[in-house]
């Protein structure tokens, strides 16, 4: 009897992360996607600030261009806006209404990276203008589709 209760609970035990279901998981997924882009412009905006350092800027630019070459299409599941999942997401709903222009902007933000890899390692200058330019396409996406 206890074998069979013991089982049962290492069973549940395994298989509760598995109850998230897919919503859950496509919502976690997308944030840490999201939260990799901006745990690289971080050190960026710190090296526009202090000292550059051009091996640091191209490794965090090259990153955040690679990031950006992603399919995350499959990361914006049907029902996981903040209508569907209030407190777990910050994704609006009108991502759903205007998918096209979601991925105009997300084709801006790979455009805008891959200019971002090309000049990070050039010297502060050219860092700042592409970090600006990454920024304002992260911006415009945050502005339309983020709560």
């Amino acid at each position: 009897m206890h074998k069979i209760a013991l089982v049962t609970i290492a069973l549940s035990l395994i298989a509760a992360p598995a109850l998230a279901g897919p919503k859950e998981d496509a919502v976690a997924e997308r944030q840490a996607f999201f939260k990799q882009l901006g745990g690289n412009m971080g050190p960026l905006a710190k090296l526009l600030k202090g000292d550059y350092d051009a091996a640091t800027a191209q490794q965090h630019a090259d990153a955040i261009a690679n990031l950006t070459t992603k399919d995350i299409s499959g990361l914006f599941v049907e029902g996981t806006s903040t209508a569907d999942m209030p407190g777990k997401t910050e994704a609006l709903p009108v991502i759903w209404e205007d998918m096209d222009g979601f991925a105009a902007k997300y084709k801006a933000l790979g455009e805008a990276a891959a200019n971002l890899k090309a000049e990070a390692g050039k010297g502060k200058a050219q860092l700042a203008a592409a970090f600006g330019q990454t920024g304002a396409a992260c911006k415009s996406c945050h502005t339309s589709f983020r709560d």
